[in-house]
């Protein structure tokens, strides 16, 4: 007799929906330190760089006799300059590490802390524990994305100014349609690293130790930077999600190029829902005893 039939039985009124309300969770992740200790870098990253600019004397004044000027080379531009910079240093590698953390440990933290089975014997469905999860690390994902940009949205304009996002290749966006288009570029962003949040929540589902989820998510992740970068593999490095986790870049053209965000997106929804997928299917049948 499974757990929730018995709960009708002997609690009437029982609701399966009602267990882990999603509120519960977000506030049971929100006390955690790892959740504070990774918002407080990514708001201090902005900081950082704008000290690291104002010592170095700017980054237009280092590049030298070159004539490629990349993002980072307008970076002092505008507020919006600044912000799309943060993005375009951070989203190789820093945007991963909360994605894995916050869908890597989830699970596992339980597991580790001898938890897991009380919750499941309060009694919540397995189902609706790793949905409540998954919902809740997926949004503490997004809203480190969103913390990012917006931070340095806010201390680039106030330590170089409101104006048009100057483009590398020439050109400008008007100030009005920055935010917009900045956002779309986050909302990519995310979407690309769904890939990310569906490994390290599959892995999460598979051990007890959540180091070793958030670190295998992570190391993977590198593993497909890595293979990207071998020019050998042609057209078969497209159906890498590293090979197109800067096309949000796109979105900061003069005029909007949706087809190198469109295939990403297609790449990382696709390998996201199978892991997600087997991590269901495969916490359906774990034997839980931690």
């Amino acid at each position: 007799m499974s757990t929730a039939t018995t709960a009708r039985e002997v609690a009437p009124g029982y609701r399966a929906s009602r267990t882990l309300p999603l509120r519960v969770e977000a506030l049971r992740q929100w006390r955690r330190r790892r959740t504070l200790v990774m918002g407080g870098v990514l708001a201090a990253l902005p900081f950082i760089m704008i000290i690291a600019f104002a010592v170095g004397g700017g980054p237009e004044g280092r590049r030298g006799g070159g004539n490629r000027i990349t993002l980072i080379d307008t970076a002092t531009a505008s507020g919006a300059n600044f912000a799309a910079t943060c993005l375009f240093v951070s989203a190789g590698f820093l945007l991963v590490v909360p994605v894995a953390l916050f869908c890597g440990d989830t699970v596992a933290s339980e597991a580790s802390w001898s938890s897991l089975r009380y919750l499941l014997a309060s009694p919540v469905p397995r189902a609706r524990l790793l949905w409540s999860k998954l919902v809740v690390a997926l949004g503490f994902s997004l809203a480190a994305m969103v913390l990012l940009p917006v931070v340095a949205l806010a201390a680039g304009t106030v330590a170089y100014g409101w104006g048009p996002l100057k483009l590398p290749a020439g050109g400008a966006l008007p100030a009005a349609d920055t935010v917009p288009r900045l956002a779309l570029a986050v909302a990519f962003v995310f979407v690309s690293q769904l890939v990310t949040a569906g490994l390290a929540f599959w892995l999460s589902t598979r051990t007890d130790a959540p180091l070793g989820a958030v670190g295998g998510a992570v190391g993977l992740t590198i593993v497909g930077n890595v293979l990207d970068a071998v020019t050998a593999l042609g057209s078969w490095r497209e159906f890498l999600p590293a090979h197109w986790q800067f096309a949000w870049a796109d979105a900061l053209q003069p005029q909007l190029e949706w087809g190198g965000m469109a295939k990403g997106a297609v790449v990382s929804v696709s390998y996201a829902l199978v892991l997600f997928a087997l991590a269901f299917r495969g916490f359906s049948r774990k034997d839980i005893v931690s």
